[in-house]
């Protein structure tokens, strides 16, 4: 098939939609088809080669259509802009020839509702008015957990147009990291302490705020980092949270090598964000699973569909005691420790991007 994924976005970005389109590009085209990526131009202070930057292969292409860049007008200079996008890649040869039209933007596909054209609508969170319009014309509704696909059914799209497929790794990605001393000397952590990583963003929605305060209920040998957040924020956070370690920003390329570092990697999501507690299928997930780390995590339905006792410790949301006791649970207990990170890494084996390529191209077939 030819397959042209429209996406409405920044390019490179160091944002998780970003490497998550790039390898769904990536293995849609290692299953054989032609694929390529749509992107409008917009100003980025990153500079680097999206391929490179991700480390993706070059197996298909990405192509920029130049847009005017409305989006410091907010919420009106970014419909508009949508709008304008979504238009021009209308016009391309490509859309013309393309068997498929794929995007996570209910705006852009809005627009091509009446063409009669395969519209395939990747959904990441609760039907909104939007997606629900665009859900009840596209060929196929994508999501990525099952609270996902049962909220569309809830507002009465069919149940058969609808797959299920969660996020994924790359684990030839994973394969080899660097040891633990190694990205302790290149992050700047200690080598005496016991490390506590966290590899994100720092939004509310995300459960940082949790860490925090663990972090503060921590013995003095355990270190809690963080790797993330926009400069800005880290300036804060810094001054809020002297004993935490914030290490700002770092490239996805370096994600194995930093994870490496870690005794525990915590996935603390809030239980106060429907979107955190149901509809996320978190990138990071499928990346610690990947590590062999141990992993404490938060106590949702949307970690739940992935992962069970065996896989990792859980720990109640919100909750800044039970995160800091299951923390110093997993450091306590090494065999214990060893075999649930074990497990989990055997388990992520069914969550490859090639795997989630295939679920979703054989619902096209």
């Amino acid at each position: 098939m030819r397959i042209l994924y429209i996406a409405n976005i920044r390019l490179p970005t160091e944002k998780a939609h970003g490497v998550q389109i790039m390898k769904t590009c990536e293995a849609f085209a290692k299953e054989g088809h032609d694929v390529e990526l749509v992107v409008p131009t917009r100003a980025n202070s990153i500079s680097e080669d999206p391929f490179e930057y991700y480390g993706v292969s070059r197996s298909f292409r990405v192509t920029t259509l130049t847009v005017p860049d409305l989006v410091s007008l907010e919420s009106v200079g970014f419909f508009f802009a949508s709008l304008y996008f979504a238009e021009r890649a209308r016009w391309t040869k490509s859309f013309q020839e393309a068997d498929v039209i794929y995007s996570r933007d209910a705006l852009v596909l809005l627009q091509y509702l009446l063409l009669g054209r395969r519209l395939v609508y990747e959904a990441h969170g609760a039907p909104a008015l939007l997606a629900r319009l665009v859900a009840r014309f596209a060929y196929r509704i994508v999501v990525i957990s099952k609270a996902t696909g049962e909220s569309f059914v809830a507002v009465g799209v069919p149940r058969e147009k609808i797959v299920v497929a969660p996020d994924g790794v790359d684990l030839d990605a994973f394969a080899h990291p660097e040891s633990k001393g190694a990205a302790r000397n290149r992050l700047g952590l200690s080598q005496d302490k016991n490390i506590v990583l966290y590899i994100g963003r720092v939004d509310g929605w995300k459960g940082v705020d949790t860490l925090f305060e663990a972090a503060a209920l921590l013995p003095s040998d355990t270190q809690v980092a963080i790797i993330g957040g926009e400069p800005e924020q880290v300036k804060v956070l810094k001054a809020r949270h002297p004993n935490v370690r914030f290490l700002g920003f770092c490239p996805y390329r370096e994600l194995a090598d930093n994870q490496a570092a870690a005794d525990v990697l915590v996935l603390p999501n809030t239980g106060k964000s429907e979107v955190s507690m149901l509809y996320t299928s978190p990138l990071k997930l499928f990346t610690y699973m990947a590590s062999g780390v141990p992993m404490v995590v938060s106590d949702t339905p949307a970690t739940r569909e992935i992962l069970d006792d065996g896989d990792a410790y859980f720990f109640h949301p919100d909750d800044a005691g039970s995160l800091a006791e299951h923390i110093q649970a997993a450091l306590a207990d090494a065999d214990q420790s060893q075999a649930k990170a074990v497990q989990s890494k055997e388990k992520v084996r069914m969550y490859t991007w090639q795997e989630r390529a295939r679920t979703i191209l054989g619902s096209l077939a």
